[in-house]
């Protein structure tokens, strides 16, 4: 009884350290270099502070990347459980074809790549693997994360808001190097925009890919005036 109380205690401690091991900074996928758009946002002026960050990001999250990049990462986790290879691919090339510019099909795609090969190569296991041979050539990041959770039975819901929370944490982090917005105001960001990735996630992880869809038409716009912008520190 000891024993089984014991593993029950410790398995969810392992899956949460895992997603924190994952979607760390540190991990090395190359998420410092991207901005998601956020540079040219802060170029023309709709990104100015605090404020307007957390609008920002607030619709990014509801109604772009953010939300069908959780979508995707549900889909991914539930395709790899249920050892659907085929569909996995199906929703890894749909993850790709969503990029709506050259930028930010590199954003998703160089990640994807970086965190599956360096998540294979600390966290082995077999479903892994399988997956990995499915996906040899470009993924995307959200399927990679939910493909690499669903082979190491991480629950579903846990891996879309905690990727959901590093995706405003990486764009926060963006913040700080392009806008005038402090470290204390980017935590205060982060804590506001914490609700709506825990509402976002509890229902997305359900969500089938007819949910999809996004209307961040300025965003998309400009990523592509981003690759030609003058002065820029990031990637997208």
């Amino acid at each position: 009884m000891g024993t089984l109380i014991r593993t029950a205690t410790i398995t969810p401690m392992i899956d949460a350290l895992r997603l924190m091991a994952w979607l760390s900074p540190t991990y090395p996928v190359g998420a410092f270099a991207y901005s998601h758009g956020l540079e040219w946002a802060v170029e023309c002026g709709d990104v100015r502070d605090a404020t307007t960050l957390c609008h920002w990001l607030g619709d990014v999250l509801e109604r772009g990347a953010g939300r069908n990049d959780m979508i995707l990462c549900a889909a991914a986790h539930r395709a790899t459980e249920a050892g659907d290879g085929a569909g996995l691919v199906e929703i890894n090339d749909l993850a790709l074809a969503l990029a709506p510019s050259r930028e930010l099909h590199l954003e998703t795609s160089q990640q994807g790549r970086s965190f599956l090969d360096a998540t294979l190569r600390a966290w082995p296991c077999p479903t892994l693997s399988t997956v990995a041979e499915r996906l040899a050539a470009e993924i995307a990041y959200p399927v990679a994360v939910g493909a690499a959770a669903g082979a190491h039975s991480v629950a579903r819901k846990a891996t879309v808001a905690a990727y959901g929370l590093a995706f405003v944490q990486n764009l926060v982090s963006a913040a700080l190097r392009v806008a005038p917005v402090g470290q204390s105001a980017g935590t205060a960001v982060l804590a506001a925009l914490t609700p709506q990735v825990a509402k976002l996630a509890e229902t997305l992880q359900v969500g089938d890919l007819d949910a999809l869809g996004s209307a961040t038409l300025r965003l998309d716009l400009g990523s592509f005036r981003h690759e030609t912008q003058y002065s820029r520190i990031f990637r997208s």
